[in-house]
């Protein structure tokens, strides 16, 4: 099988001072991304999408440098945005996005709602996997709402924050480019196998 990669960006270095598109990742974030570049998946790429987030691009950098191959940008595949509130502590950030998941077509004090942020990731990979040799392994790396979001869509679930991504981020789920049916749940993008 043919497989596609949705992979979000592990650990970022938190700067409330900086605009969150603009965190990039930790150093156990970046240890992390060069451990999973050793595995024998990350090798067989053949294209890697990346959004336009500094610590998504910082992630396929890695990716892309072990399969030797660059890195494409998709601007419309960024985190559900939510620049409306700003940079939320952690416990305040997860009753935040609680409400984003547990209401999709409604805004949290000025969020992009969860209705539309899947519409636009669920857009962008059927836009680009529609001119894609589906012989060619691809993985986008994003983020964990968004990547839930596709995640629902691909399984033909109902938005929720059950089929959200554990802690911590680096997790990926596997797809098969003929069917879109995932083949396996969220995993630590270090220790995945493969197919």
């Amino acid at each position: 099988m043919t497989f596609g990669l949705y992979i979000t960006h592990p650990q970022v270095r938190i700067d409330p001072n900086v605009p969150v598109p603009q965190w990039g990742l930790s150093d156990i974030g970046r240890a992390r991304a060069e451990l999973a570049a050793q595995s024998d998946w990350a090798r067989k790429l053949g294209r890697i999408i990346s959004s336009d987030e500094t610590k998504a691009i910082e992630t396929a950098e890695v990716l892309a440098a072990a399969a030797g191959i660059s890195v494409e940008i998709a601007h419309d595949t960024h985190e559900n945005d939510r620049s409306a509130t700003g940079f939320l502590p952690p416990p305040e950030f997860e009753k935040a996005a609680d409400w984003f998941f547990a209401h999709p077509t409604e805004s949290f004090k000025g969020w992009e709602r969860a209705f539309d942020a899947q519409a636009r990731i669920v857009g962008a990979v059927e836009r680009i996997l529609a001119g894609h040799d589906p012989s060619i392994p691809i993985a986008f790396v994003g983020h964990g709402g968004v990547g839930t979001l596709l995640k629902c869509h691909l399984a033909r679930k109902p938005i929720g924050r059950d089929r959200d991504q554990p802690g911590g981020g680096g997790n990926l789920y596997c797809f098969g480019l003929a069917d879109r049916a995932i083949s396996c749940d969220w995993t630590p993008m270090e220790t995945w196998k493969g197919v």
